[in-house]
C-alpha cells in the first residue's frame, strides 16, 4: 500500500520546515532500510513542505504504523528533528488518498500561493534523486509519472496558473507599493539556481534594468554572463549588498548569507572609499528591502534591526497569498479526482489480477483433465476440445469483466469470497483490491 507522511506550511511552522529541509543524509535510503517490508520510498522536500510518499508490502493492521516509524525515524537520523517535535505537525495520508494529495501537489493546489509553477520541476526532482539512490519502486514510480500527467492536464486545461502567481512574483508584488519607479532600483539578487533565474524574469518584467549577482558557491560570473547581469565577488559582496536599493536572496546555502554585519561591513567599506573631500559621512537614510526567498533562511533576522532595512521572508509572504480564484480552482481539483479515480482504478485491477489468474487456472486445470478423457475416448479431429475451450472462454469472460467492475468500485473482496463459496479456490490475502482501497 501507498503511504504519505506529509508536514507542510498548513501543518508545521516555516521553522520547523526549514530545519527538516537541511538533512545531513538522504532520508529516503533512511525510510527504505528501515525495515523489509518498506518497498521503496520517495522525499518531496520543498520550501514549503516535506513529505515522504513510501510504499509498503504489508498487511494494512501494520503497514500504517511501521511506515509512520520508518519515516519519523529516517528524518531525526538524517536532521535531529525528533519525533515528538514532529507531533501534531504532519498528518498520514493512505491508499487512495495519497494519489489525490500528490497530483494536488504536483498542480500547485496545495501550495502557498495556488497555482504557482515552480513545485511541479521539484515533484520530478524528488522522483529523480530517489531513482539515484536506488529507493523507488515500480508503484511509486506509476504514482510520480502519473502525478506529472495530472499536473500538465491542470495546466493545460484550466486557469489555475493564473490564478495563483509565484513566489518570486508575489514577493516583488508586494515589494511594488514602495517602489515608484523600478528602472532606477539597484538590485542584487544572491543566488544562481532555478528560483535565481526566475527571479531575474520576475524583475525584468517589472522594468528592473541595473541588476549584480553574487553567488556564494562561486558561480555567479557563468550566472551573469547568461542573464546579461554584473556578477559581485565575495570581496564587494557586503559593499554591493549596503549599496543595493533591493537585494533578493534565493540560495541553498545551509547559513545565512546576509546579516546585520553584511551591512555593516558593507557601510564601513563605502565609508571609506568616499573621497576625503567630501566631508561628510555617506547617507545611508535610504529605505532597503531584503526579499528572504531562501529554506533554510538565507537572511539573519538581526537584518530587521538595520536602520531603514525591511526584511520580508517567505513567512510573510505567505501572510499575504491572495484568495483562490475559485472557479479555477474548483475544475482543477475536479480534474486532480478524475486522475486519482484512474490512478487508483488501474491500481485495482492490477491487484484483482491474482485472483482472475486463480480463477482461469482452476477453470483450465478441469478443461484439461477433461480434455484427456475425451481424447482417451476418440475425439476424432478434435472437434469437441476445440468446442470445450471456445465453451470455457465464453463463461470465463463474463466473471472476468465482473472482476475488474468489482476491483475498481472497492469491492474486490467480495469477488474473492466468492471464489472461496464456489470453488473453494484461496488467493493470498494481501492480493484483493479491498485491502489497498480499506487502508485509505
Amino acid at each position: 500500500m501507498l503511504l504519505c507522511v506529509s508536514a507542510s506550511h498548513k501543518t508545521a511552522s516555516f521553522d520547523l520546515l526549514e530545519r527538516l529541509s537541511v538533512p545531513t543524509t538522504p532520508v529516503a535510503p533512511l525510510i527504505a532500510a528501515h525495515d523489509e517490508c518498506v518497498q521503496g520510498a520517495v522525499v518531496v522536500a520543498t520550501c514549503n513542505r516535506f513529505e515522504a510518499y513510501v510504499d509498503m508490502d504489508e498487511p494494512v493492521t501494520a503497514a500504517v504504523a511501521v511506515g509512520v516509524e520508518a519515516t519519523l525515524s529516517a528524518i531525526e537520523a538524517a536532521t535531529g528533528v525528533p519525533a515528538s517535535e514532529l507531533e501534531g505537525s504532519y498528518t498520514v495520508l493512505g491508499g487512495g488518498d495519497v494519489a489525490e494529495h500528490l497530483f494536488s501537489v504536483a498542480s500547485g493546489l496545495e501550495s502557498v500561493v495556488v497555482g504557482e509553477g515552480e513545485i511541479a520541476g521539484q515533484v520530478r526532482r524528488a522522483l529523480t534523486e530517489s531513482r539515484q539512490l536506488g529507493t523507488t519502486s515500480g508503484e511509486l514510480e506509476r504514482l510520480f509519472q502519473r502525478a506529472s500527467e495530472a499536473q500538465r492536464g491542470v495546466k493545460n486545461s484550466t486557469a489555475i496558473g493564473r490564478a495563483g502567481r509565484s513566489l518570486v512574483r508575489l514577493g516583488l508584488e508586494l515589494a511594488d507599493s514602495r517602489i515608484a519607479d523600478w528602472s532606477t532600483q539597484r538590485v542584487l539578487l544572491v543566488g544562481t539556481g532555478a528560483y535565481a533565474a526566475a527571479t531575474v524574469a520576475a524583475l525584468r518584467d517589472q522594468g528592473a534594468e541595473d541588476i549584480s549577482v553574487h553567488s556564494p558557491s562561486g558561480r555567479a560570473t557563468k550566472f551573469a554572463a547568461k542573464h546579461g547581469l554584473r556578477a559581485v565577488s565575495a570581496e564587494t559582496f557586503p559593499a554591493a549588498v549596503a549599496h543595493a536599493d533591493l537585494v533578493i536572496t534565493c540560495t541553498t546555502s545551509e547559513t545565512h548569507v546576509v546579516s546585520a554585519a553584511t551591512f555593516a561591513a558593507g557601510r564601513t567599506a563605502a565609508e571609506a572609499a568616499a573621497p576625503a573631500s567630501v566631508g561628510c559621512p555617506v547617507d545611508h537614510s535610504g529605505r532597503r528591502l531584503v526579499i528572504d526567498l531562501g529554506l533554510p533562511r538565507n537572511v539573519d533576522p538581526d537584518v530587521a534591526t538595520v536602520p531603514g532595512v525591511d526584511l520580508l521572508d517567505l513567512e510573510t509572504i505567505r501572510l499575504h497569498a491572495p484568495l483562490e480564484e475559485l472557479q479555477a480552482t474548483d475544475a482543477a481539483r475536479d480534474l486532480v479526482r478524475d486522475a486519482a479515480r484512474r490512478f487508483a482504478s488501474v491500481g485495482e485491477r492490477k491487484n484483482i489480477t491474482p485472483a482472475v489468474v486463480a480463477l482461469r487456472a482452476h477453470v483450465f486445470g478441469v478443461l484439461d483433465a477433461e480434455v484427456e478423457r475425451v481424447r482417451a475416448r476418440g475425439d476424432e479431429g478434435g472437434q469437441t476440445e476445440q468446442a470445450l475451450r471456445h465453451l470455457v472462454g465464453v463463461l470465463l469472460h463474463t466473471p472476468t469483466t465482473r472482476a475488474h467492475e468489482l476491483a475498481e468500485s472497492g469491492r474486490g473482496d467480495e469477488y474473492v469470497s466468492a471464489l472461496s463459496a464456489l470453488f473453494g479456490i484461496e488467493v493470498a490475502p494481501e492480493t484483493p483490491a479491498s485491502r489497498i482501497a480499506d487502508a485509505g
